[in-house]
């Protein structure tokens, strides 16, 4: 049983706007019930929102604005088919202009379709924006790890080095190209791009840190990690330095790292199934569980698949193979395109 340690943010590159997003000029009236509903995404309250925005609809507030709110939402909630539906209303909104709001929009829409399984309609709708802005390199690294899940490698290195071309400054963008390969199988082509990131001048520490991670060499990228944590303690740098100790081995610290940090930031969702992991690997399940539950019981959809993956699993090694199938089931209903999930679920049938 493989536990995923992929974050949902870096597989899909992609975040739940934090803060209340209401483009200047789009609207000349109220937004009252738009804003107590972006403002709900922002706390992860996907249900509460969509209740303002059923509001702001019946009050007859920016009808481009709530529709985009609700499909947000809508992607908390991990109903992508609604999500795609209330997009494409957004969509049908416009006056003709093609404005940063409708280029918003789309974005939302692509990675819903991506979500949904739905790969060629993601690539048409990147191809879309990338028609209107040719050298947009996060729609081409988006439509490239498009193309990697419908097997059109070629394509996808094309848009890859596109999107390194109009931002060769940019370390992170490397790195998400590493991971997007490594995860298709073609980390050889990956460590490139790693090659290429390690030349840039002016890295932060941060950013030679996880370069080196990703390169595998852990002591260099413990000593930049460390170094980076003497001015910053975000969240990002410990899950970094946490997983190279656990890379070297020090599994325990690793742990002892997160537990200290969630002491203080109990939400970090992050952290918790980072945490899930490394107890898992101690072979103490229960407190992997607990971990697991903990970033759970927070409700933030950014790695909420991963958790209620990693749940199912820490119970399979409690042996409660009754409630890991029926969190399995519950599971392929909001995760449908999830084919490892589906044999675990064969298997827990069997049990």
């Amino acid at each position: 049983m493989k536990i995923s340690l992929r974050n949902f943010r870096s597989s899909l590159a992609f975040t739940i706007l934090a803060g209340v997003y209401i483009l200047c000029g789009c609207s000349f009236g109220s937004t009252a019930n738009i804003d107590a509903g972006m403002k709900a995404i922002a706390e992860s309250d996907y249900e509460t929102a969509i209740a303002s925005f059923d509001k702001a609809e019946k009050n007859g507030e920016d009808s481009q604005l709530l529709w985009r709110g609700k499909g947000i939402a809508s992607m908390g909630l991990s109903d992508y088919p609604e999500a795609i539906k209330d997009l494409k209303k957004a969509l049908s909104f416009s006056d003709g202009r093609v404005t940063s709001l409708e280029y918003d929009i789309c974005q939302y829409l692509a990675v819903a379709q991506y979500k949904s399984g739905d790969k060629k309609g993601a690539v048409e709708t990147y191809t879309s924006i990338l028609s209107l802005e040719p050298k947009n390199s996060d729609a081409l690294y988006l439509r490239g790890k498009t193309y990697l899940g419908l097997g059109e490698t070629d394509a996808a290195i094309d848009d890859f080095n596109a999107a390194v071309k109009f931002d060769a400054k940019n370390p992170d963008l490397y790195i998400n190209i590493y991971e997007s390969l490594s995860d298709a199988g073609f980390a050889e082509q990956g460590d490139t791009y790693l090659k290429s990131a390690m030349e840039l001048t002016e890295l932060s520490e941060f950013q030679k840190g996880k370069l080196y991670f990703w390169r595998k060499e852990y002591e260099n990228a413990r000593d930049s990690f460390e170094s980076a944590g003497k001015s910053d303690a975000s969240p990002d740098i410990i899950l970094y330095l946490g997983r190279t100790y656990e890379a070297l081995g020090d599994i325990s610290y690793a742990a002892s790292m997160y537990k200290d940090y969630l002491k203080k930031n109990p939400g970090d969702v992050s952290i918790c199934n980072q945490l899930g992991v490394c107890e898992m690997t101690n072979g103490d399940y229960k407190e992997a569980l607990a971990a697991f539950e903990q970033g759970i019981a927070v409700n933030d959809n950014e790695i909420m698949q991963s958790l209620k993956y990693n749940q199912i699993v820490a119970y399979e090694y409690l042996s409660d193979f009754k409630k890991a199938s029926v969190l399995m089931e519950a599971y392929l209903k909001d995760y449908p395109d999830d084919e490892k999930a589906k044999r675990e679920y064969t298997f827990l049938s069997t049990r």
